[in-house]
């Protein structure tokens, strides 16, 4: 038995216009149409943080269910329930009589719920000369049985968001385990690096999570942590390659001395291109590029390259190496500064580099001597891009905090 009409609340309760719409959705149910009042219940239960419910709205709503007589709510059925307030306070554990009225008046806000009341306000059923329930008037729960897939709906999305937050946090404490060991290390064996600035990142870091509770936040410094450990990861492989080049340069000098004393000159450069060559030490040593950073990361924190890419976009590291072209001519980098970054960097950092120069060109007297500059420390390991990129995303968000205020 379901009324087809919108019905108006007893006494000083007002209508609203979300109301008559719920009434009025709960009285379009598919014809036949069934569900399991506890597997409803359960839904429902899992989606209160979207439903904006609270532990006691759901403690009555299941004491409301607990009168329907079938498991299985049905329409062409009575789906109106009609206990009194002191049956109703029994069956929720003895909750006051206060926080049942709010209670219900949350459930029926959430449409779970709607209000059949009598004229009197009173709660009651009258009954056929068979027995049957001909009129109730109390609370329907036909909202329950419209939004049953709804209600599933918002259940599975719940969960899939508990999944994902679940997964950031596990992958925060792999990231956090790593940095702290690694930057240990470092400095624990006297490795050359940034790693004081790189520990106060690290440090900086942690200490957002303090009060970082929904996902997008959590993403937000698990972002910052996996940078800093491909930052740890970068300096620490300069440093192995510039040692092991360094041990190979030792090994071959002394295999050519001790092979042939007596011909020294038979070893020197035969031409200017060889003699340039030999000379330049560290493009001997064929020193092996930094890693890069996600391409994502770094137009995060250098929005300003994004205009200058094909078309005004940046799809690729393709896109970015093209932009970076523009840029060093526009900031008059010359071609041989960009040329010698991209050696030592490798061309997807080396357009990285030019990508954050740009970001603070107004505060670089030479953009192409501040390149020189990087790519000189580069060489030597003294330089990588995480710190670099990390200032600039923390500049960006401050930034935006400070417009938002």
């Amino acid at each position: 038995m379901q009324n087809g009409h919108v019905t108006t609340p007893f006494g000083r309760r007002p209508v609203t216009l979300a109301l008559v719409a719920s009434q009025i959705r709960t009285a379009d149910i598919r014809e036949g149409k069934t569900a399991d009042k506890w597997k409803v219940y359960r839904d429902a239960c899992d989606a209160r943080t979207l439903l904006g419910l609270r532990d006691r709205a759901l403690a009555v709503l299941n004491a409301l269910l607990t009168f329907y007589p079938d498991n299985e709510l049905r329409e062409g059925a009575n789906l109106i329930v009609f206990p009194s307030n002191a049956q109703l306070t029994t069956r929720a554990n003895g909750i006051a009589g206060t926080t049942l009225r709010e209670n219900l008046a949350h459930l029926v806000e959430a449409g779970l719920i709607h209000r059949h009341d009598s004229p009197n306000g009173k709660r009651y059923a009258r009954k056929d000369k068979s027995g049957a329930i001909e009129t109730a008037y109390g609370f329907s729960l036909a909202p329950l049985l419209a939004r049953a897939e709804e209600l599933a709906a918002m259940a599975q999305e719940v969960a899939r968001e508990q999944r994902a937050l679940k997964l950031v946090k596990e992958r925060i404490t792999l990231a956090r385990r790593d940095v702290r060991k690694l930057i240990s290390a470092a400095m624990e064996e006297g490795l050359a690096g940034n790693w004081t600035t790189i520990e106060a990142h690290y440090i900086a870091a942690v200490a957002r999570l303090r009060t970082a509770r929904d996902a997008e936040l959590l993403g937000s410094i698990l972002e910052d942590l996996e940078l800093l450990r491909d930052e740890c990861v970068n300096t620490m492989e300069m440093q192995l390659n510039s040692q092991k080049s360094g041990a190979n340069d030792v090994e071959s000098r002394q295999h050519k001395q001790n092979s042939n004393t007596e011909s020294i000159d038979e070893f020197e450069p035969s031409s200017r291109k060889e003699q340039g060559e030999g000379s330049s030490g560290m493009s001997a040593r064929q020193r092996e590029p930094m890693k890069a950073f996600p391409l994502a990361l770094v137009l995060r924190a250098c929005p300003e390259v994004m205009i200058y890419g094909p078309g005004g976009r940046i799809d690729n590291w393709r896109d970015l190496m093209s932009a970076a072209v523009t840029v060093r001519s526009m900031l008059g980098i010359s071609p041989s500064a960009y040329e010698a970054a991209c050696a030592a960097l490798g061309p997807e950092n080396a357009a990285t580099t030019v990508a954050a120069i740009l970001e603070r060109a107004g505060h670089i007297s030479s953009p192409g001597g501040y390149l020189r500059d990087l790519t000189r420390r580069a060489e030597r390991g003294e330089f990588s891009l995480g710190p670099m990129l990390m200032a600039l995303l923390r500049s960006h968000g401050a930034a935006v905090a400070e417009a938002a205020g």
